[in-house]
């Protein structure tokens, strides 16, 4: 067993090499064909055309685009993404400060969401056309009908500024505490491994609300892929044999019905997953979170090439780490997949 799994990873990194290539190359190609020209920016305003062409010249712009493309592969192959114009520090530095950040934030926003959408399209499922199915649809459709920033703000409007149970949403932290000793990143790991639960309430407190802005926005998709599964499962023949064999209700809905629900399940945490942490940018926006989206908007923004295709380099890597996580998570749950 251990032997197929090795060969499982090993096969799934392979057949990724390709589709990382291509976004190499296709990164590169559209950051190029963005409006601006980040030599102008990095010079500034007042600058001279021989200023600007001499920082150009810095930057390895004034090259033609093969030449460039090559000296991009050659510094990634030495781990080198390059120097963001933007922040003035190295790229790689840029992405480890601010991917935690995200990351972080997605993985509470989907717990939550999975803690309230999974019960629900179970729920849903074996109740059908009752008040709990409504009651299903009305939440998924409200949820994925509002977009994210206004979600936010009626958030921070409503315990924030109304109530007052709400800290500021100005960032992870409240800046009476200071960030606990980094480990990991993620400040609620890191804060309870240096024992200081003051830190860890206050970083918790900060997460609520974008947590719960982005859990309201992915709840949609998980509860409704919930119930349809469901459905299909407590209607196989398996399921009847089940019954028709006196196993226990819980047996039947939680032993077979919902393992066998799982699978598309969690493909659709897969694939809400790597949409949400690309797409969480006006969530940290409104909060002011210092995530890896924010940071991808302010590098369009002055066509900042070496911090935008480490942004879209850094999420592809994490799009292939995740669908190698779902394919072993599909031979966990479903012994009929098999590592081999």
């Amino acid at each position: 067993m251990v032997s197929d799994r090795a060969k499982m990873i090993l096969g799934r990194m392979a057949q990724a090499l390709p589709v990382v290539a291509g976004v190499v190359v296709i990164s590169f190609l559209l950051t190029r064909a963005l409006p601006g020209d980040p030599a102008a920016y990095f010079a500034g305003p007042a600058a001279s055309e021989a200023s600007i062409a001499e920082v150009r010249e810095a930057l390895g712009l004034d090259k033609p685009l093969v030449q460039q493309f090559f000296l991009y592969v050659g510094d990634l192959a030495q781990g080198n993404l390059g120097t963001a114009i933007s922040t003035g520090q190295p790229v790689a530095a840029d992405l480890a400060s601010r991917l935690p950040a995200s990351l972080e934030l997605t993985l509470v926003a989907l717990l939550l969401s999975c803690a309230v959408a999974i019960p629900l399209g179970v729920l849903a499922a074996t109740r059908p056309g009752t008040w709990v199915d409504h009651l299903c649809r009305v939440l998924v459709t409200a949820g994925v009908s509002m977009p994210t920033f206004f979600t936010g703000i009626v958030l921070i409007y409503v315990f924030y500024y109304l109530l007052g149970v709400a800290p500021s949403p100005l960032g992870r932290l409240d800046f009476i505490y200071l960030p606990p000793p980094t480990v990991t990143g993620f400040h609620l790991i890191d804060a309870a491994l240096a024992g200081d639960w003051e830190t860890w309430f206050g970083a918790l407190k900060q997460l609520v609300l974008p947590a719960v802005t982005l859990a309201l926005f992915t709840l949609a998709p998980i509860a409704r892929m919930t119930r349809a599964a469901m459905l299909q499962a407590l209607s196989s023949d398996f399921i009847r044999t089940a019954r028709a064999a006196g196993l226990g209700r819980g047996k039947v809905l939680y032993g077979y019905a919902l393992r066998n629900a799982l699978l598309p399940v969690i493909t659709t945490l897969g694939m809400v997953f790597s949409f949400t942490l690309g797409a969480n940018v006006l969530v940290e926006k409104v909060f002011a979170w210092p995530g890896i989206g924010s940071y991808a908007v302010e590098a369009l923004v002055v066509s900042d090439y070496a911090a935008v295709q480490g942004f879209v380099l850094a999420m592809a890597l994490l799009f292939v780490l995740l669908n190698l996580v779902i394919d072993i998570a599909y031979a966990l749950i479903d012994p009929r997949i098999g590592f081999s």
